[in-house]
């Protein structure tokens, strides 16, 4: 091991003690959840206390549980568009308090004229990296050759555009990484400035050609699962390109970056590492491909969303990354961080109940309507909610159409993981399906056919009867025998896991599932298009398991596979 990281380890000595009190006190905390929840709530209102939407709700901190309850409604973006609005031309005193100071806005992916401009204040923004800093700890923990080990994390732009109030707007996995401490900064591989790159070629190829560079990368990180795919792909077939940058301390594309990034990238791709070029050469006369798994042979976590649609990725991981452990980051969205997952390998994690206030309404019910509001000591294990949000950025029983199953209890706060959007649901005949029964069914299929179909989107078809398509991909293992037995699979899992999905099938109000199949780069080029929309990012990108839009295979089709 380089002397240089063993000395890193010790120095950060008193730092990893100072996170794991921060941690231990956090856990200690969760035996106490409903007593904690009522002081974040008190907290939280205070500081928003003297903004013209408080005052107009007559929400402050002597506001009880239930005297919050009853007087503000739980509400969608719209009630608190206009006040944002004001927020987003300067004046923050619509909805925030006098020290409640903004940062920027994140924003949520959808079309450019319906994007959620989320406010990120500075009380926000400390509990934001407290549970990072909770979760970070955690996870040096169980894998303790991560203090000698650097770190691959890929983010986005907090600074993309400015609101006419001058406030940034973008992602705020980019402001963390812009403020982190120096020592700490020591621990990336890729600086913060490679968020800051627009073209979206360019970055990866940027991040990708300093990180393979570093032979001491311990933890690979980014939001979605279907990026550290699509790095390990991009990185085999720009190899050559690559390794040559690296043996003669350059960077192709530098001349299209903007001059201060550049100036600022410059000492990190400069300096010629031959040696490291000439032994990524010789993983590729070995392997005939340069994967994470040859070139970096330490790895020890992969970090990245587990819940979802996005567990549909994590099979295809192992071919690049070898068979490692994976840690969740924990149910995150633009508004908020809510949980934290403890231990590897599982996507439950448990409330994070000192950051914001929560309350749950069952799935069965609409969360703008149901008088049956149940705050998280309330829960039961094995129920599925929708989950509600009051943050100290000023969104107040907020309803982010997010599911998530109890699963159990740490202590007495309760352990939760994601299943699917609200609004991921399809309805032809009544059958209700969710993502996370697309998921679990195609995921489950896979194992038991051993067929690889990478991306793929379930769609319903207008026909007589109506069903479902597959859309995935052209590939080898298509024309296999073993093809019409995944949709055979894929539809008798979707019948064990939904009854209503089951008899329509039995009585034949549904058809069985047919394959679409999609010329090679169409879900490339579905991407691209999507992530265009204001507030899209590459690296927070989640591809759709579930489309519910009748017909929209054929949208899809017309439009991407060309």
């Amino acid at each position: 091991m380089h002397a240089l990281y063993l000395l890193r380890a010790a120095g950060g000595t008193f730092t990893r003690r100072r996170y794991r009190r921060a941690a231990n006190s956090f856990l200690s905390l969760t035996n106490n959840c409903r007593q904690v929840q009522q002081q974040t709530l008190h907290r939280i209102l205070s500081l928003n206390a003297d903004s013209d939407f408080s005052r107009q709700w007559k929400l402050n901190e002597a506001c009880t549980i239930e005297e919050f309850q009853s007087r503000f409604p739980v509400s969608d973006y719209e009630r608190f568009r206009p006040f944002i609005d004001r927020v987003k031309n300067g004046e923050t005193s619509a909805l925030l308090g006098a020290a409640n100071r903004l940062l920027m806005f994140t924003l949520s992916s959808g079309t450019t004229s319906d994007s959620k401009f989320i406010p990120i204040t500075e009380p926000f923004l400390k509990d934001y990296r407290q549970g990072w800093q909770n979760w970070g700890i955690l996870a040096y923990n169980d894998y303790p050759k991560l203090k000698y080990q650097n770190i691959v994390q890929l983010s986005s732009n907090f600074d993309k555009f400015r609101t006419p109030g001058g406030t940034p707007c973008g992602n705020i996995s980019g402001l963390v990484a812009a403020m982190q401490s120096r020592v700490v900064k020591l621990l990336y591989t890729v600086p913060s400035e490679v968020s800051q790159i627009d073209e979206a070629h360019l970055k990866y190829y940027t991040a990708i050609r300093l990180s393979l560079a570093d032979p001491y990368v311990g933890m690979v990180t980014t939001a979605n699962p279907s990026t550290l795919l699509h790095m390990a792909q991009f990185a085999d077939l720009h190899r050559e390109s690559l390794i040559r940058d690296i043996f003669d301390g350059t960077l192709t594309g530098a001349e299209e970056l903007d001059s201060e990034i550049y100036r600022k990238l410059k000492p990190r791709f400069s300096r010629k590492k031959k040696q490291r070029a000439r032994q990524l050469t010789r993983i590729i006369e070995r392997t005939g491909h340069l994967y994470p798994r040859d070139f970096w042979p330490d790895l020890s976590l992969l970090a990245v969303w587990m819940g979802g649609s996005a567990g549909a990725y994590l099979s295809q991981l192992t071919p690049y990354y070898g068979n490692l452990p994976i840690r969740d980051h924990g149910l995150s969205a633009s508004e908020g961080r809510m949980t934290i997952p403890l231990e590897s390998g599982i996507s439950t994690g448990v409330l994070d109940i000192t950051s914001h206030f929560f309350e749950f309404v069952p799935e069965a019910e609409d969360p703008l309507t149901s008088t049956n509001v149940l705050t998280a000591d309330q829960l039961q294990a094995g129920q599925n909610y929708f989950i509600l949000l009051t943050t100290p950025s000023g969104l107040y029983r907020y309803h982010i159409c997010d599911v998530v199953r109890c699963t159990g209890f740490y202590q007495t706060t309760p352990m939760l993981e994601f299943l699917h959007k609200g609004a991921h649901i399809s309805n032809l005949t009544g059958e209700k399906i969710t993502e996370s029964q697309v998921v679990d069914s195609v995921r489950k299929a896979i194992q038991n056919t051993s067929l690889e179909i990478g991306q793929y989107s379930f769609i319903p078809k207008w026909d007589k009867p109506p069903h479902y398509q597959l859309l995935v991909e052209e590939s080898v293992s298509l024309s296999t025998t073993k093809f019409p037995d995944l949709l055979e699979q894929i539809d008798t899992l979707l019948q064990e896991a939904n009854c209503e999905y089951e008899e329509k099938r039995q009585s034949g109000r549904l058809a069985p599932p047919e394959l679409c199949s999609l010329p090679k780069g169409t879900w490339n080029r579905f991407a691209e298009e999507r992530q265009k929309k204001l507030g899209g990012s590459i690296e927070q990108y989640k591809h759709p398991c579930l489309i519910p839009e009748l017909d929209h295979a054929d949208q899809i089709v017309a439009q991407f596979s060309g």
